[in-house]
């Protein structure tokens, strides 16, 4: 990998790369050891934890309003502990400092799960990136159910990027819509083989309460005659916003703001009818458009970080460098010629 990094940046000096797909603990070492060197970035760890945050937002905003309780009494449960999972984890502690919350506080309303149960400090062997969110709090015998777990944590959202098709059964659906006006239910992992939990069964099993968002497509579902849409937690929302933000204000590198500020910019992106219909994300029909103004506000972050090394768009205004932004993205063509052979 450094032999790797060195010498695309000596080929192309310009170059933005993007890691997917590393093992868990190669993702974190890749990420910690090369992220304030070169221009990279995970889009498993920051790329998915952006787009999550995002729609947390939106959600905990609807779930919060339901409950008439305020945001910082969010509490979230996430199913699946690798390097999807932690790095959404740490990317959702924002939710609550961007609040006003302490790192600690932030933490503290965090629970994590993975094969063995609620994760807690006191395991033996326990991996090292599971270790920052290991609860110290908990003395009980190991909570390995994940109805028990949700019954002890309460949470008022459940996050699944555990690959395991159908782990949030009727019973933790159920549950969560018993203890919560509205539930937040994020099964993630995608393709829909590997979600845990589908749409239709969703909204039957909550009543049509559930605040809802999947990393896979599902179509609308109409219960009890009202139409739900739900919405599609997808990083493709994130990533080519960071991108283009990061290779035309030539960043040295992806800074957690820049990272942060897109995940505020795709949450503030949603169109008056879009809120009216409950959604948490903005439809795919605007994504140009969307990716656009990601775009614009990894650009301004980049500057207020002072890592921007193309200084042109520091005496533009947004308009302006939106414009630019648009002009140099790539244009399809609805016919496509093949040299011949």
């Amino acid at each position: 990998m450094n032999e790797f990094m060195e010498a695309m940046r000596e080929v192309f000096p310009q170059l933005l790369v993007q890691f997917e797909d590393f093992s868990t603990d190669n993702a974190f070492r890749y990420l910690d050891m090369f992220r304030h060197k070169y221009r990279c970035f995970n889009d498993d760890i920051q790329g998915t934890g952006s787009v999550v945050l995002s729609g947390f937002i939106n959600a905990a905003r609807l779930s919060s309003s339901a409950a008439g309780t305020p945001l910082t009494d969010q509490r979230i449960l996430f199913f699946g502990a690798g390097s999807a999972g932690v790095g959404v984890a740490k990317q959702l502690m924002s939710f609550f400092t961007l609040l006003g919350l302490s790192e600690e506080e932030a933490r503290s309303r965090i629970y994590t799960v993975d094969s063995k149960g609620l994760i807690t400090a006191d395991r033996k062997g326990l991996q090292e990136h599971k270790k920052y969110f290991a609860r110290t709090d908990y003395e009980g015998p190991p909570l390995t159910s994940l109805v028990d777990i949700v019954q002890y944590v309460k949470p008022t959202a459940l996050l699944g990027l555990s690959t395991l098709r159908n782990a949030f059964t009727e019973d933790v659906v159920r549950l969560m819509a018993s203890l919560n006006t509205r539930p937040i239910i994020f099964p993630l992992s995608n393709p829909v083989s590997l979600c845990e939990v589908d749409y239709s069964d969703a909204i039957h099993w909550t009543n049509g309460s559930v605040v809802f968002a999947s990393g896979s497509p599902y179509d609308a579902v109409e219960f009890e005659g009202k139409v739900y849409e739900p919405g599609q937690g997808n990083n493709m929302y994130i990533f080519p916003g960071i991108g283009m933000g990061v290779i035309l204000s030539m960043a040295r590198h992806v800074t957690d703001s820049m990272v942060e500020q897109a995940s505020i910019a795709l949450a503030g992106s949603l169109t008056d009818e879009e809120k009216s219909s409950g959604l948490v994300y903005p439809r795919l029909t605007r994504i140009r458009d969307i990716s656009a103004q990601i775009g614009l506000a990894v650009i301004r972050a980049a500057q207020k970080d002072n890592v921007d090394e193309n200084e042109l768009f520091r005496n533009l205004s947004d308009d302006a460098v939106l414009e630019h932004i648009k002009a140099k993205q790539w244009q399809p063509t609805n016919t496509l010629s093949f040299p011949r052979l």
